[in-house]
């Protein structure tokens, strides 16, 4: 079995292992994510796999690396957690690859869900950013011939965000892969293009590492808005405006990012046999 929900038209797979048997290595992740010969999805979410007594997950992108977090990707997998039956509470907490996170259920059928994302640190040894020790703020990036001003961050996986007049997709295809590999990025690094519209909106275009191109992302949205408010070019209450749609942030004084963001069901359904033969011929090959 498997269970696809989206989060503002940013859609993953869910996949129990409670309940669906696949090894999940980066070939068949690929396979499993492709829009034309797999299920097709922005990635995929494994579990519930349990640690320090909490539910967890491992987060995959479509090219087969795996993600410390995921804002929507959390948002998604409470939902699942939920409509499964394996949390009936309507706060608790989740374990990521970037750290616990706390999931609060807002409504019954956990379709808007606020999750406490953490506190965001701009250290450059902590996104990391190659270079001396320091905050990465409002620093010079040279990309495909021109620079950018560019705050870096870290909210359990690493962002780059990139403020300008106006924005576009267009755009975002042709700076994000060169943003998401530049050699100051060890890990590589997701990509933000952000337009500050007032002081509790903004607008942000989504280059995702391991992704590409993404209508929203929930890390995205509290990235975009950290960064926004550091610059001091917004308040603590910010709608971030994605393709996809909005999330709402909140950042307090202690520093932890709250976003708050709809599910949506898309799907449940069994992977075919076909589909599992593919995986094993593709099994050490590159899709």
């Amino acid at each position: 079995m498997f269970f696809k929900y989206h989060a503002l038209g940013n859609d993953y797979i869910v996949i129990d292992p409670a309940k669906t048997s696949i090894n999940l290595d980066k070939n068949a992740i690929r396979l499993i994510c492709h829009r034309n010969f797999g299920v097709g999805s922005d990635g995929i979410l494994y579990g519930p796999l349990y640690t320090k007594g909490n539910p967890g997950l491992k987060i995959f992108n479509p090219d087969g690396s795996e993600a410390e977090k995921s804002g929507n990707g959390i948002r998604i997998f409470s939902r699942y957690l939920v409509y499964a039956g394996y949390v009936y509470e309507k706060k608790f907490f989740l374990e990521t690859l970037g750290g616990r996170v706390l999931v609060e259920v807002l409504d019954d059928s956990a379709k808007l869900i606020k999750v406490d994302m953490g506190t965001v640190t701009y250290e450059s040894t902590l996104v990391p950013v190659k270079g001396r020790p320091r905050e990465v703020i409002n620093e010079d990036l040279s990309i495909g011939g021109e620079t950018f001003r560019v705050t870096c961050l870290s909210i359990g996986n690493p962002h780059c965000v990139i403020p300008l007049s106006e924005i576009s997709r267009n755009l975002a295809l042709k700076f994000g892969p060169k943003v998401e590999n530049h050699e100051l990025f060890p890990n590589r690094i997701n990509m933000q293009l952000l337009k500050v519209i007032d002081r509790n909106n903004i607008q942000i275009e989504i280059w995702e590492r391991g992704a590409g191109y993404t209508m929203a992302s929930g890390s995205s949205s509290c990235a975009a808005a950290s960064a926004a408010h550091k610059l001091g070019l917004v308040d603590n209450v910010i709608k971030v405006h994605m393709p996809g749609g909005q999330i709402d942030i909140e950042i307090t004084e202690s520093g932890h990012v709250y976003m708050t963001g709809p599910v949506t069901g898309v799907a449940e359904g069994k992977i075919a046999q076909d589909l599992r033969d593919q995986v094993e011929k593709h099994r050490g090959k590159y899709v």
